[in-house]
């Protein structure tokens, strides 16, 4: 008698989302068949504020109902690791085994095939959940803009290469994110059509917004929780909004803050309309940008380097510009900090706000200064990068993108505009380079040896 085949197993496919913006990205790739057929598809929902117990989950958030009927189930990462916070906990590696089978007992996977759709691998919760079920395929989506820049740290290959595809809206037409391409993994768009339709789910859903339509609208950011500003200069950068909205025109102006930004700093802004002679309207409800975009059909839409601008520009037609982008340009450090490719991006295709500025037309290369940019900041993980990086900085190097990059580090790197062409032997001779780390080395000495001194004449 034959011996009957075993009984297939059951497919399962979680999706990781710690903000409501992903959960509509990964329900937007949901509706157009992005992903293979499963059993069970399951949402793991991560809440990373830096205080979980204090600010409400993704699930939690008007309009998330709509998105919920796309899963057979929705989980809580935060519950399954507790007390650890999701974004500064992975298991040790011995112990990932153990994390698995504690985790398929928890949400009954029991013997499922598992698959993965996780953001941001790079660092957890994704790291995290790839290590404990360390067999399992996995793709990676990208909501963001900084989907466009170089993985911000080099991979433990055995997770690089079990990422089968890199699902992005297509924020900026044309332009391919470098986002795990030293894997080789395959990109695929997230059509616009399926996105914005979810996001018009959400925003049927969404609480009544009491402001006025056809408002200019101002993003707020909170900047200074990223310790790239201090609070006096992100409050600066906010009055800097709305007085380059007054500058063009605009007499009615909604600024929508940052949901962990303090409210003293609405107040600054309501001082500031008052002075100018503008009718000003805080945005306090909890919804997304692209909600109030369709409830409110903006005039105007302003703000530093947030994705919303671009999602304002490509998915909805609206008028966007930026400021700021000068000083982030300047402050962002290290050079190698993932939120320089945003601000570059931004700077680089919207036009500045205010009025007065003399601002040029948009960077025409984006594809050149991205490869440019994503060298200069991992040039070990992308190395292949360098001659494009060259051929750009040799043809498009000007006063205005000439802010991209710093000068030591194009030094550094051997690259076009570090030092002035007719020394451009330096950086790579090896005497000069022993010379300097000799000059280094003395220089490290001899502040060591004052260090002392210098106590002992304060004591």
């Amino acid at each position: 008698m034959p011996v009957p085949p075993p009984p297939a197993r059951r497919r399962t496919q979680i999706f990781l989302a710690s903000t409501l913006y992903g959960a509509a990205t990964l329900t937007a790739a949901l509706d157009a068949g992005c992903f293979a057929p499963a059993d069970r598809r399951l949402l793991l929902v991560a809440n990373t504020a830096a205080v979980p117990e204090t600010t409400p989950a993704l699930d939690e958030a008007p309009g998330f109902t709509r998105l919920r009927t796309r899963f057979d189930g929705v989980l809580s990462w935060n519950d399954a690791i507790r007390p650890f916070h999701p974004s500064g906990w992975s298991p040790r590696p011995d112990d990932a085994p153990l994390w698995e089978r504690h985790l398929r007992l928890l949400w009954g996977l029991g013997d499922d095939d598992v698959s993965l759709v996780v953001e941001s691998i790079q660092v957890s919760p994704a790291g995290a959940i790839a290590q404990c079920f360390a067999d399992a395929p996995l793709d990676v989506y990208a909501d963001g803009l900084m989907s466009y820049g170089p993985t911000r740290n080099k991979l433990d290959p055995l997770i690089g290469t079990r990422a089968g595809r890199l699902l992005h809206l297509d924020l900026v037409p044309g332009l391919r994110p470098l986002l795990l391409t030293e894997f080789g993994v395959a990109q695929e768009i997230v059509p616009t059509e399926a996105f914005t339709k979810v996001l018009a789910e959400l925003a049927e859903d969404a609480p009544a917004l009491d402001a006025p339509a056809g408002a200019a609208l101002l993003l707020g950011q909170y900047l200074s929780a990223l310790d790239i500003l201090t609070p006096e200069e992100e409050e600066q950068l906010h009055v800097r909004m709305l007085r380059g909205a007054a500058g063009r025109g605009h007499r009615a102006l909604v600024f929508k803050p940052h949901p962990a930004a303090p409210a003293r700093w609405s107040r600054m802004l309501e001082e500031e309309a008052e002075r100018l002679g503008v009718t000003l309207t805080v945005l306090d409800t909890p919804v997304l940008a692209e909600v109030a975009y369709q409830r409110l059909r903006p005039s105007l839409v302003a703000g530093c380097f947030s994705t919303a601008l671009v999602t304002a520009r490509t998915f909805y037609g609206l008028q966007a510009a930026r400021t700021g982008t000068d000083l982030l340009l300047e402050r962002l450090s290290p050079y190698q900090n993932s939120n320089r490719v945003p601000v570059t991006l931004v700077d680089a295709w919207l036009p500045e706000l205010s009025a007065s500025a003399q601002d040029p037309e948009p960077e025409a290369d984006l594809t050149g200064l991205l490869a440019a940019v994503g060298f200069a900041m991992q040039p070990q993980i992308y190395p292949h990068l360098r001659e494009a990086a060259e051929d750009y900085l040799r043809t498009h190097l000007t006063p205005r993108t000439r802010r991209y990059f710093k000068r030591r580090r194009l030094t550094a790197l051997a690259l076009p505009g570090g030092i002035p062409s007719q020394l451009s032997f330096l950086p790579r001779n090896a005497a000069v380079r022993r010379v300097a780390r000799r000059a280094r080395a003395l220089q490290r000495r001899l502040t060591k040896a004052k260090a002392p001194a210098k106590a002992m004449v304060n004591s």
